[in-house]
């Protein structure tokens, strides 16, 4: 099916990423590249500067940890950790890396999605390959 499968996550003890990767496993061909990513958002500047240096760092070396450990499910998997807005950034690097299938989580659609919209939803509506939806 799929030769190059980017599996966006986040890290969080709340999120289960299992889902994703048993999705990612099964749409994939034999041989096939699996990329997972994590987003961090941007910190404004006007909060980063008054933070101390090494609290960025740490934060940034804790969660390159945290997704090796959850790519670890995913035998053969490579990881990456950007920063940025996730949807935008998630769409780019699946662009940029020649992904052709997107397999993204998702919560239960709500209010507030009306109003500020959900990553999702970004990727869904912006991704120029395919995207599987986890609920």
């Amino acid at each position: 099916m799929y030769k190059n499968l980017l599996v966006p996550v986040l890290i969080d003890d709340l999120r289960d990423t299992q889902a994703s990767y048993l999705v990612a496993r099964a749409l994939a061909d034999e041989g096939a590249k699996f990329t997972v990513l994590h987003v961090m958002e941007t910190i404004p500047s006007f909060v980063a500067s008054q933070l101390p240096e090494d609290v960025l760092t740490k934060s940034r070396i804790e969660s390159e940890k945290a997704l090796k450990q959850s790519a670890a499910a995913l035998p053969g998997a490579s990881t990456c950790l950007i920063s940025g807005h996730a949807g935008r950034s998630i769409v780019d690097f699946a662009n940029d890396s020649g992904s052709d299938c997107i397999i993204i989580a998702s919560h239960r659609p709500g209010i507030e999605d009306f109003f500020l919209g959900s990553t999702a939803a970004r990727v869904v509506r912006h991704a120029q390959c395919a995207v599987h939806v986890i609920r």
